[in-house]
């Protein structure tokens, strides 16, 4: 794909999408999946999925939870995936209906407490992923912590660019660079969609409530396979 750059006109490129959806049945549905998945967790045999105040889930949710407030968040989920992507590639798919299928290849849940956090990491085997909020304390009460304030149990993102600020020289000529993350800042029944190549944080936190999210890993296939551009040399 070529892009013709105009003289004198500054283009960005590059740009990462992330959206954020909220669900309107969050109320209901959140108080189930969160009683369904402290169960989950107490009768959990494996003892290394939890170390301390973090626990995660295996990602094989979809085939382990059969329940009406589990299948609204799933199509929940899956609708707004699909809309993300679509206004991510527009301009980019080809024009007209192509069968396009969404697959969730994973659904984990994870619960963290007692300052536990996740570390940086990101999203294998899929292009899109995302963390939708089952549980959190109000922003009134998390925001009062005495040593992380705002950030307790936020989801840090970190610019693409985070690898090359180490090494690279800094002047006020790429100041644009300096914004290294992004900090959201959840609520109950949130959830925010990005590319799965994304590094990311589970920054830490303690509440009185668990922090309890569900992520995913999703796949949007073409079932005449994904190629959009023809391949070039051998």
């Amino acid at each position: 794909m070529s892009s013709l750059l105009t003289n004198g006109v500054l283009q960005q490129h590059w740009a990462v999408p992330l959206a954020v959806h909220t669900f309107d049945q969050a109320t209901d549905v959140n108080a189930v999946l969160a009683r369904v998945f402290a169960i989950m967790r107490a009768t959990d045999t494996d003892a290394e999925k939890s170390n301390g105040g973090f626990y995660a889930s295996a990602d094989d949710l979809l085939q382990r939870v059969d329940l009406p407030e589990f299948r609204l968040l799933v199509e929940f989920i899956a609708k707004a995936v699909q809309m993300t992507a679509k206004q991510a590639n527009a301009g980019v798919w080809p024009p007209g209906r192509h069968g396009l299928q969404l697959e969730l290849v994973g659904l984990w849940f994870q619960i963290q407490n007692g300052a536990a956090f996740h570390d940086i990491h990101t999203h294998g085997n899929c292009s899109w992923s995302g963390v939708y909020y089952v549980q959190i304390d109000a922003p009134q009460f998390r925001h009062a912590h005495p040593e992380w304030g705002p950030l307790n149990g936020a989801t840090r993102f970190y610019s693409p660019m985070f690898p090359l600020l180490g090494g690279a020289h800094m002047d006020m000529g790429n100041a644009y660079m300096q914004q290294a993350t992004l900090d959201f800042l959840p609520q109950e029944g949130q959830l925010v969609v990005f590319p799965a190549f994304l590094p990311h944080k589970a920054m830490p936190y303690a509440g009185d409530k668990d922090r309890i999210i569900v992520s995913f890993n999703a796949q949007i296939r073409a079932p005449g396979g994904d190629q959009i551009y023809r391949y070039a040399g051998a």
